[in-house]
C-alpha cells in the first residue's frame, strides 16, 4: 500500500483490487456450489445405491448428475421427466423381449424402431415433455445392451434388468431432488416475473416514445420488436424451469400463456400504429395529437419497469379505462380509427400481461384465465428425419456388431442411442453437440482411467471415494458452467462416474476398460457422423416449411374453408412463431407477421361484414386474395370502403364503418407491401389438405 507525503496509506489503491476481487467471488459462488451440489448428489446416489447392494450402483450417481442442473427448477422438471421416461422405457423392452424373446433379428429391429419413434416424439413435444420421450427411448436401448449376449440376442433377464435399472435411476432422480431441494431455495418465479416485467416494460415505453416521436418510420422500431419478439419466445425455457420450482404454477398455465399472448398483442398493436402513423395526412396528423395524448403518461417512463415488477396490480385499470377510451372515441377517418384501435390493441395486450404478472406475483391472487386445449400440428418433416436417422444408425451399428463379434457392441450402440435421440430436437446445434459430447467423453474416458487404475486401489472406504469424486466433480462442474466448450465439460460432468463404474467389489482390468471406453467414445462418435449424414433441416428451410404452413392456413381462411375464432388463430401463430429459428431474417418474420395480421382482419371484417348485410360481397373480395389475386382483391375491398362510407347513416353505424373501413385499409396496405408474396404459389386449392 502506497502512502503520501503526510504518511498515511492511500485507499484507493487497494480499493480496486478489492473490489475486482470481490466481483470475482460474486460470480464464481453460483459456480462453485453448482459444483458441490453435484458432488454432493452423485455421492448421495451412490451411497444409497451400494447400500441397497445393486449391480450397477453407477446408473444412480450417472443419473444423479444428469438430473442435478444449475438451476433448481429445470434440475425438478427434468427430474420428473426422467422418471416418467425411464418407466415407460423400461416397459417397452420388457415388452419387446416378450415379443421377440427366439427372433434376435426382430429383437434388434423392434429397439431400433423405438428408439426412433421416441426420436420422433421428442422433435415434436418441446422442453421437459420432450426430454422425457428422449429417455423412454435410450433408457430401452441401454436395458436391452445390458441383456444381449456377444453377437446380439435377448435373455430371459428383461423384467429384473428393467426393474433393477429403473431402480439405480429412481435412486439418482430422488438424491439429486433431495440435494437441491434442501441447497437452493430456488429463484425461477422471481426471474420469470422480473423477466415479463422488463418486456413490458420496454414495449410500453418504446411504444410511448413512438407516441411521441411521430416522425419515426417502420425501419427505425421494426428492429426493437424483432428483438422483443425473440425474447417472448425465449421465455418457453424459463416457464419450464418455474413450472419445475413452484407448486403452484402449475395449476395457473392460462395465467403464464395470457402473459405471453399479452405481450405478442402489445407488439401486434405497435406494428398496427406504426403503419398508421406512417401514412397519416397532414390534417390527420393534427387531429391525431388527441390519440395520441390519450396513451398513459407514466408508460413512456423510462424507469416504469419498477411500477411493472413492483404494483402491476395499478397499471391494469390504466391500461383498461385507456383502451376503452380509445375504442370509444369519435374520429373522423379510417386511418384515425385504425390508430385508436391500434394503441388500444397494444394496452389490452399490456393490460393483460399486467393481469397475469399480478397473478404470478402474488400466489394468493385469483386466477381468471382458463386453461384451454388448441389443437396445433407441428410441421411434421424435421422429426420425420430425426426417426430416420435414429433407425439408419442403429441399425448400421447393430449390423457392424453381428458381423464383427465386437465384445462391447452393446455400449456402442447404447450410447449411439443417447447421442442420437438427446439432440434431435436441437435441429441445426444436433451436430456440434454430439461431437463436443463426443469430445467430453474422450476425456472422462482418460480421466476416469488415471482415477480408476492409479487412485481408487489405495482406497479402501466410501469417504475416500466420494473425496476423489469431488476433486474431479466439482472443478469439472464449475468449468460446465464457463462460456467456453460448456457441452464437453457438461459430458465430462454426466459420463465421468459411469466410466469410473465404482462398485462394492472393485475390478481393475485394464483391457476390458479401455474396449468399454472406445465402444462408448465409438457410440457416441457414430451419433455424431449420424446427424452429419442425415442433416436436420437448416434454418432457411425450418423458416421456409413455417411461412408455408402459415400461408396455406391463410389461404384456407380467407377461403373460408376455416372458421377459426380470432383467439384461435392467434394462438396457432404465435405456436408457428414459437418454432421459428432465431435465425430468421427481418423480411421473413416481416411476411409472417403480415399474414397473422392480415388474417386478424379477415376475422374482425367478417364480424362487421354481418351488420352492414355485405357477407357476399366481403367473402368474394377474399375468394380473390385465397385465389392468389391480390390485384383483384384489392379493387373490391376499394370498392367496399368508398360503398360503406357513402350509405352508413347515425353516429352509431357511422363509428362501425369507420372500424370496418379501417380494417379493409389495413388489408390494402397488406395486400399492397405483401401481394407478391401472398400470390407466388398459386391456387390454394391446388394445394395438398
Amino acid at each position: 500500500m502506497d502512502n503520501d507525503a503526510s504518511g498515511f496509506s492511500r485507499p484507493d489503491v487497494a480499493l480496486p483490487d478489492a473490489s475486482r476481487w470481490l466481483q470475482a467471488v460474486r460470480v464464481l459462488a453460483p459456480k462453485v456450489l453448482y459444483g458441490l451440489r453435484l458432488w454432493i448428489a452423485v455421492c448421495l446416489a451412490l451411497y444409497v445405491a451400494f447400500w441397497l447392494e445393486l449391480d450397477n450402483a453407477y446408473w444412480a450417481g450417472t443419473s444423479a448428475a444428469i438430473v442435478c442442473q444449475p438451476s433448481v427448477g429445470a434440475s425438478l422438471r427434468r427430474g420428473a421427466a426422467r422418471m416418467i421416461g425411464t418407466v415407460v422405457g423400461a416397459i417397452a423392452i420388457v415388452a419387446i423381449t416378450a415379443c421377440f424373446a427366439q427372433d434376435r433379428v426382430a429383437f434388434l429391429l423392434s429397439i431400433a424402431i423405438w428408439g426412433s419413434a421416441c426420436a420422433f416424439a421428442a422433435s415434436v413435444l418441446r422442453n421437459s415433455a420432450s426430454y422425457g420421450a428422449a429417455l423412454a427411448g435410450f433408457t430401452a436401448v441401454i436395458v436391452a445392451g445390458d441383456e444381449l449376449g456377444m453377437t446380439g440376442g435377448p435373455s430371459g433377464d428383461a423384467f429384473m434388468l428393467a426393474v433393477t435399472r429403473a431402480s439405480e435411476i429412481g435412486i439418482g432422480i430422488v438424491s439429486a431432488t433431495v440435494v437441491l431441494a434442501s441447497m437452493d431455495l430456488g429463484n425461477a418465479r422471481r426471474r420469470l416475473v422480473s423477466e415479463l416485467a422488463a418486456l413490458a416494460a420496454e414495449i410500453s415505453h418504446r411504444f410511448g416514445a413512438l407516441l411521441v416521436q411521430t416522425d419515426l418510420t417502420q425501419a427505425d422500431t421494426r428492429p426493437a420488436r424483432h428483438a422483443l419478439a425473440t425474447r417472448i419466445v425465449a421465455l418457453s425455457s424459463l416457464v419450464d424451469e418455474a413450472l419445475g420450482e413452484v407448486s403452484d404454477l402449475p395449476y395457473r398455465v392460462g395465467t403464464l400463456r395470457a402473459a405471453t399472448e399479452g405481450l405478442f398483442v402489445a407488439l401486434s398493436g405497435w406494428r398496427t400504429a406504426a403503419n398508421c402513423l406512417e401514412e397519416l395526412q397532414e390534417e390527420e396528423k393534427r387531429q391525431s395529437a388527441t390519440i395520441l395524448q390519450m396513451y398513459p403518461a407514466h408508460l413512456r417512463w423510462p424507469l416504469a419497469k419498477s411500477l411493472w415488477s413492483g404494483h402491476p396490480d395499478t397499471l391494469i385499470d390504466v391500461c383498461r379505462g385507456a383502451g376503452r377510451s380509445l375504442v370509444a372515441l369519435p374520429v373522423d377517418t379510417p386511418s384515425l380509427r385504425l390508430l385508436a384501435d391500434g394503441i388500444a390493441q397494444a394496452l389490452r395486450g399490456l393490460s393483460q400481461t399486467a393481469g397475469a404478472l399480478t397473478a404470478l406475483a402474488d400466489p394468493a391472487h385469483a386466477v381468471s384465465y382458463r386453461r384451454r386445449l388448441h389443437w396445433y400440428r407441428p410441421d411434421l418433416l424435421p422429426p420425420f428425419i430425426a426417426a430416420v436417422r435414429v433407425l439408419a444408425t442403429l441399425v448400421a451399428i447393430e449390423l457392424i456388431w453381428i458381423a464383427t463379434a465386437w465384445p462391447n457392441g452393446a455400449e456402442a450402440i447404447s450410447f449411439a442411442a443417447i447421442g442420437l435421440i438427446l439432440f434431435s430436437p436441437r435441429e441445426a446445434q444436433a451436430y456440434s453437440e454430439a461431437r463436443a459430447f463426443t469430445l467430453g467423453l474422450a476425456l472422462a474416458v482418460v480421466l476416469a482411467a488415471t482415477v480408476r487404475f492409479a487412485v481408487l486401489p489405495g482406497m479402501e472406504t466410501f469417504v475416500g471415494l466420494s473425496i476423489v469424486i469431488g476433486c474431479v466433480l466439482v472443478p469439472v462442474g464449475v468449468l460446465s458452467l464457463q462460456a467456453w466448450q460448456t457441452s464437453v465439460f457438461k459430458s465430462l460432468a454426466i459420463f465421468f462416474c459411469i466410466l469410473l463404474a465404482p462398485a462394492n467389489i472393485m475390478t481393475f482390468d485394464t483391457v476390458q476398460y479401455y474396449n468399454e471406453g472406445l465402444a462408448v467414445v465409438a457410440g457416441m462418435g457414430s451419433a455424431a457422423i449420424g446427424f452429419l449424414l442425415v442433416p436436420p433441416l437448416s434454418p432457411a428451410a425450418r423458416v421456409s416449411r413455417i411461412l408455408d404452413a402459415t400461408l396455406r392456413d391463410f389461404r384456407r381462411l380467407a377461403a373460408g374453408r376455416r372458421r377459426d375464432g380470432l383467439q384461435e388463430w392467434e394462438r396457432r401463430a404465435y405456436r408457428r412463431l414459437a418454432d421459428m429459428p432465431s435465425t430468421v431474417g427481418a423480411g421473413q418474420l416481416a411476411r409472417f407477421v403480415a399474414m397473422l395480421s392480415m388474417g386478424s382482419t379477415i376475422i374482425r371484417l367478417r364480424r362487421l361484414a354481418r351488420r352492414f348485410k355485405m357477407e357476399a360481397e366481403i367473402d368474394t373480395a377474399f375468394a380473390a386474395i385465397a385465389a392468389g389475386k391480390s390485384g383483384t382483391a384489392i379493387s373490391y375491398l376499394s370498392e367496399l370502403e368508398r360503398e360503406l362510407r357513402k350509405n352508413s347513416n347515425g353516429e352509431v353505424e357511422v363509428t362501425t364503418s369507420l372500424r370496418a373501413c379501417a380494417g379493409m385499409r389495413a388489408a390494402l396496405r397488406t395486400l399492397t407491401r405483401y401481394g407478391g408474396y401472398l400470390d407466388e404459389r398459386g391456387n390454394w386449392s391446388s394445394w395438398p389438405p
